[in-house]
Formats: C-alpha cells, structure tokens, sequence
C-alpha cells in the first residue's frame, strides 16, 4: 500500500513540472553593406575609338589611274615624302598642248603689237590678240596647278592610317586615296552620344577611359568637342574626348570604354545601395533589407537609376543606413541576422 502512494506521488510531481523552454531561432548569417552618398544623376557609359588628333584626308586634284602607292598602312612617313601618284601621260599631254597654245597666243599678240604701229590692223584686232594671249597663259597655269597635284607627298610626319585605293584604280578628283596621322597631333578619343545623353554634357567634362589592349590601365581625359548636329548617317552626335599625357603606347583604332561625368551631376545627391542589397525590382519599384540591431527590416524603395556605382535610390533609403547584401533574397521580414561580412562601400 505505502509503495503504491509513492508511486503515485512520483507520477503527480512528474505531471506538475513546467515544459521546458523551446530554444530561440538561430540567427540567419548575411553580408552587409553601407549605403553611400553618390551623383544625383547618372554617368554616361558608352564606347569610343583611339584616333590621332588631326587626321588628314590625302587625295588627287585630278581624275586619273594611279600609277603606284608607296607606302602600307601603319607605315611611318616624313615630310615632303612621295606617297602616290597617277598616271601622267594623260596630264602631260595636256600640259605641252597648253604650253603650245599659250606660246603661239603671245607670238601673235606680239606680231599684232607691230601690225598695229604700222595701223594695219584695228585696235579692237590688237585687243582680241591681247585677250586671247591672257586667257592661253591662264590655262597653262591651270593645267600645270593640276599636274602638281597628280602626286601626293606627306604635309608632314606621321603615320599612314589607312589606304582607300589601290594601284591601277580609277579615282575621280578629290577622292581619299590616303588617311594620315600627323605625328605632332596627339591622340583623341571619338565617340557617338545619342541626344538625351549630348544635352548633359559640358565642355571640360571629365572622362574616364579604360583600354582592352590594356587591361587594368585607366586613362583621364576631358570633353573637348561637342557636335551642334547629329551625323546624317546614324543620328548620333560625334563628341572629342582629349587625353591626358601616357606612357602607354596608343595607336589609332584602339577601342576604349568610356565613362563620362556630366556637370549637372555634381547639382546633388541621392543614397546608392550596392546591386546586391536590392530585391524584388518591378520597373522602378523595389525592396532592401535594412539591418537594424540584428534584425533584418524590409523596406520598399524607388529606384532612380542604375549605373556602375550601384542602384541610386529615389526614396526609401538614406546614407548611412546598413544594408543587408549576401543572403537578402532568402530572408523575411523581422528575421534575427548574423553580420558575416561587411563592406564599407559599394
């Protein structure tokens, strides 16, 4: 009987102890970052192409068969240097025929000038003798201004960009034969912007250039030129980048990444969160993760633009403010976190 109430006293003390406490979540581990202060307005990202700074277009006065073209392309030439030249036999047939013409239009000027003294003939004849005699000597002057100009020689050093034509072709008059990069120029870097991009830009804009036959190489340099027309051709606007002195080694066609800073960005500024911290983005709309006392907060942004320095909020987030970046696609709202990592900036 006694060991029956014991018993029974062991399973009513049982029975009465308080269930044991649940353990607490474990906090989720997540990388984080600050968000930074940044242009109110988006830098300009677009491409352009090494080129010396004052090319030279190099082409006959005349129509004619090129006869030969003495240099390559990439090829180094001095001044005064003979690059090409046309067929002359054409051109100086016609040079000795104006030779002829002018040389018996001054005999019989001067024949006349004596038939005259002797008042054998009118003055109005010794005036058409004198008329005849100018317009054969303009002639030949034109004719040997052209012969001069059926051969190209170098305006000065420099390097040969580029052939158009090959020998035995027939050009007309004016038509590039050779492109030409004087030496003493310097290079520049061209570039097409489409109009919403051309309207922000200033000139004394600054530029960073990157090179992909020179990786981790960065240039500066600053807008030079904008167009006050767009080309005809694709309907953008050709703007000149100058470039700082280098010891890098630039030869014309190189392709660059540019990245210009309008002025109207420095105006004001928005809070930038890294790439990696913003979720969910429907059009402008987005979410972020804020990290509060270890605790991870979703918020709703607007997104104002992205570029490379990360998302530019428009409103939601501010400056300072941590947010979560490595793990923030799987977390819920009000979820305990665990800093594994931090970045000062994006």
């Amino acid at each position: 009987m006694a060991r029956g109430f014991c018993l029974l006293a062991v399973l009513v003390l049982v029975g009465c102890k308080p269930p044991a406490t649940p353990t607490q979540a474990e906090a989720t581990s997540v990388g984080v970052a600050v968000v930074v202060e940044g242009p109110a307005q988006p830098a300009i990202e677009t491409n352009g192409i090494v080129v010396t700074r004052d090319e030279l277009s190099l082409s006959f006065k005349v129509a004619g068969i090129i006869r030969e073209i003495n240099v390559a392309e990439g090829q180094s030439v001095k001044r005064g240097q003979r690059l090409a030249s046309l067929e002359l036999a054409e051109i100086d047939a016609r040079l000795a025929s104006a030779r002829e013409l002018s040389a018996q239009a001054e005999r019989d000027q001067l024949r006349g000038t004596e038939l005259r003294t002797d008042n054998l003939i009118s003055a109005h004849d010794l005036e058409v003798l004198r008329t005849n005699a100018a317009v054969a000597a303009a002639t030949l002057r034109e004719v040997q201004f052209n012969r001069d100009y059926a051969t190209i020689d170098a305006p000065d050093d420099g390097l040969i960009l580029h052939k158009f034509a090959e020998e035995r072709a027939l050009v007309q008059a004016g038509e590039p034969i050779l492109l030409m990069g004087p030496r003493s120029g310097g290079y520049i870097v061209r570039t097409g912007l489409a109009d919403r991009d051309v309207v922000k830009l200033r000139i004394g804009d600054p530029a960073t250039i990157r090179l992909d036959a020179w990786p981790g190489e960065v240039l500066q340099g600053k807008v030079v030129e904008i167009p006050g027309a767009a080309d005809p051709a694709n309907g953008l606007f050709r703007a000149e980048i100058a470039l700082e002195p280098t010891k890098l080694r630039l030869v014309s066609g190189l392709v660059v990444r540019l990245r210009l800073t309008p002025a109207s960005s420095k105006a004001g500024s928005l809070p930038y969160a890294p790439f990696a911290a913003v979720i969910e983005a429907d059009g402008d709309r987005a979410a972020v993760f804020v990290a509060s006392e270890g605790i991870a907060r979703r918020r709703a942004v607007q997104v104002a633009f992205i570029n490379g320095d990360g998302v530019a909020i428009a409103d939601g987030l501010a400056a300072g403010e941590t947010v979560v970046t490595d793990g923030a696609l799987y977390l819920a709202d009000g979820e305990r976190i665990r800093v594994a990592e931090r970045a000062t900036s994006q």
